[in-house]
């Protein structure tokens, strides 16, 4: 297996980024294939926090976007969401996605945040430290797949909203 490299996404990424992102939610029956429309719209509005790729032999081969949140309205400071975490078919169950998650919660750490939440499969999430929240809840979703996880400091309360970017879709 040759070297796997996490950098921060760079001009000139966005084609590659989109290509994994679509590919690993291709016919994945929870997802509207919405997320590489997400990242771009996220990318767009200089929302991307953290967006950070995975690269082996010379390709992107995985990403993970983390951006702010907002709490009953308001910006939660400190509070980022993440996703989508994608990683290209050939390469899931190879410890890609955890070696991004883990670096993009280690940088968001070391810059003080305050905690990540997250849609998504809570047996995955788990190693990361993500739990349900019995705080903050996100709207017409069973609460098990909505996640916290604390970074530094206690979680707040009330309604998640994710960037206005999570509503786009591909033309």
């Amino acid at each position: 297996m040759s070297e796997l490299l996490i950098r921060d996404e760079r001009d000139g990424d966005a084609g590659a980024i989109r290509a994994v992102t679509r590919a690993a939610f291709e016919g994945m029956p929870y997802s509207e294939q919405t997320e590489a429309a997400i990242v771009d719209a996220l990318r767009a509005a200089g929302a991307l926090a953290v967006s950070l790729v995975a690269v082996e032999d010379g390709g992107i081969v995985g990403h993970v976007a983390f951006s702010p949140i907002a709490i009953d309205g308001a910006p939660a400071p400190g509070w980022f969401g993440v996703g989508p975490l994608s990683v290209s078919p050939d390469r899931q169950r190879h410890g890609v996605g955890t070696v991004l998650m883990r670096a993009g919660l280690a940088r968001l750490a070391d810059a003080g945040a305050k905690g990540c939440v997250l849609v998504g499969d809570p047996a995955y999430y788990r190693r990361f430290g993500f739990i349900a929240s019995s705080s903050l809840g996100y709207p017409d979703l069973p609460a098990e797949y909505f996640q916290v996880l604390e970074l530094a400091s206690e979680t707040p309360s009330g309604t998640v909203a994710f960037h206005p970017a999570f509503a786009a879709r591909d033309d």
